[in-house]
């Protein structure tokens, strides 16, 4: 991944001086569409992580994966978007983030999984599996001389595999599955005389059952992923930026959907927590 990012930074910084002129590097600037990409990367922080499957009354454990898990430490952390804008102000974007944390550790007490036991002593192998893909459409309904602003509306589909496995085969849970998150989107971008700017964007949602799934059980759920932004241009249609980012989101609720695949729990009870923090560097060409 960080080779695609190098890539582009240098195919950019080798590109003629003329296409600088222009105001753009890969779009005609009368075009009403523009075409965009960014790319970013660096190392993300889990801030705490909690995974139940099964109700804790009838002995599920509540799995810490940072203090029992082995995601106590820096990550590698990669994001990509590309995406047009029209008209300059319907801004249209595909954004794919890889997020699959893999870690080693020997259990120090029994836990309980959708009804297997792990007993203390057994090592583990734990996957957290989380990747997305997100469709954003966003309207600027601010355009002024040094801040815009700009909401919409992003579409995420989440592509889950979570896995516990015991290295000597006694015992194996995977919890797989697809499903779209709808969320609302909100960004605000300042820019200096300089050309340096800072900005925040945020996509997030709260949400019941009977409001997105149209389901007649108990579940709630939430998304939040907020960045705060600084960059430069380094020439027109190109700028390099430094983001920090939280990443996050919540479920707890009882499904019940039927379990028709054998990748889905057992147990129809189930709780994620799930807040990171990230710090990356980027680049943006237009």
């Amino acid at each position: 991944m960080k080779k695609i990012f190098v890539m582009l930074l240098t195919f950019s910084l080798l590109l003629p001086l003329q296409a600088a002129d222009n105001g753009s590097l890969i779009n005609d600037p009368g075009s009403p569409v523009q075409i965009f990409f960014e790319v970013e990367t660096g190392l993300f922080s889990v801030l705490n992580h909690r995974y139940q499957v099964g109700r804790e009354e009838e002995g599920a454990t509540n799995f810490d994966f940072v203090n029992q898990g082995g995601q106590d430490i820096l990550l590698p952390f990669d994001r990509y978007t590309a995406g047009l804008t029209i008209n300059g102000r319907h801004r249209i974007g595909l954004l794919y983030q890889p997020l699959t944390v893999n870690t080693d550790v020997t259990f120090r007490e029994d836990v309980m999984v959708d009804s297997v036991l792990f007993t203390a002593g057994t090592p583990m192998e734990l996957k957290y599996g989380f990747p997305f893909y997100r469709f954003t459409y966003s309207y600027t309904f601010l355009d002024r001389e040094h801040l815009r602003m700009a909401g919409g509306a992003a579409l995420q589909a989440r592509n889950a595999s979570i896995v516990f496995k015991a290295v000597d085969g006694s015992g194996l849970v995977v919890a797989q599955n697809v499903g779209p998150v709808p969320s609302f989107y909100l960004c605000g971008r300042y820019t200096a005389d300089s050309g340096w700017y800072v900005s925040l964007d945020a996509t997030g949602l709260y949400a019941s059952s009977a409001v997105i799934n149209g389901a007649n059980f108990d579940f709630e759920g939430s998304l939040l992923d907020a960045s705060l932004r600084t960059g430069y241009p380094l020439r027109k249609g190109m700028e390099v930026f430094g983001n920090l980012r939280f990443l996050g989101g919540t479920s707890r609720g009882e499904s019940q959907y039927p379990a028709e695949s054998w990748s889905v729990t057992e147990e129809r009870y189930g709780e994620n927590f799930l807040g990171t923090m990230a710090f990356t560097l980027g680049i943006s060409i237009y």
